[in-house]
Order: structure tokens, then sequence, then C-alpha cells
């Protein structure tokens, strides 16, 4: 629950301190976040856990995309993620470039199984 949500907190923080001089105090700042990877190797299971911390044993495939959002306060900045979370199956992944397209930071998962 909240070891989950502090680790992915402080990775998204380090985007904040590549950004810090385009920022000013108590301002909203957009990141885009795209998850890439394999199908079912968990990527929704981690966007869902990070928007609505809700954690499900069977997660529904992805088609396409999906598009979810969370805002978060990082210091004296409050962050509002755009996060896409991309279908793994090969027939979607020609749409990928379309949604990675101008994002500040890519989360790629893998089975290591």
């Amino acid at each position: 629950g909240d070891g989950c949500r502090r680790d992915l907190l402080f990775f998204f923080s380090r985007l904040r301190e590549r950004s810090a001089p385009t920022m000013a105090s108590n301002r909203v700042c957009h990141f885009k976040l795209v998850l890439l990877g394999d199908t079912a190797v968990g990527k929704s299971c981690i966007v869902v856990r990070f928007v609505r911390d809700e954690f499900y044993e069977f997660q529904e495939p992805t088609i396409g995309a999906a598009f979810l959002t969370q805002t978060v306060q990082v210091e004296d900045a409050t962050v509002k993620f755009e996060i896409w979370d991309t279908a793994g199956q090969g027939r979607y992944r020609s749409l990928a470039p379309k949604y990675y397209r101008g994002a500040a930071a890519a989360i790629v998962g893998y089975d290591i199984t």
C-alpha cells in the first residue's frame, strides 16, 4: 500500500528535480508518463495502485491505451501526472509511438520469471 505509493512518488519526484528551473512555487506542473511493455506484466496494476490505491488479482487487458491522472504535492509544487497505460498485445504496438510522443518519462514493465 503505502510503500508502493511512496516508491512511485519518489520516482516521480525525480521528474521535478529535472525540471525545477522552469517551475515556480505553488504552480501546477503537468508530466506525461507512459507505461510500456509486454502483455500481462503488471503495467495496469501499477497505474491503478498509484491512482486509486487499489489492487486487483485479475486485470482485464488494456485495449489500445488507458488514460488516467493523479495529482500529488511534491515540495512546493502540485504535480499532475497524465498517465498513458499502453496495451502490451502485439496488434497494438504500432500505436505506442502515438502515446509516448512528448512523454516526460516512461516505465517499462517486463516479466522476470
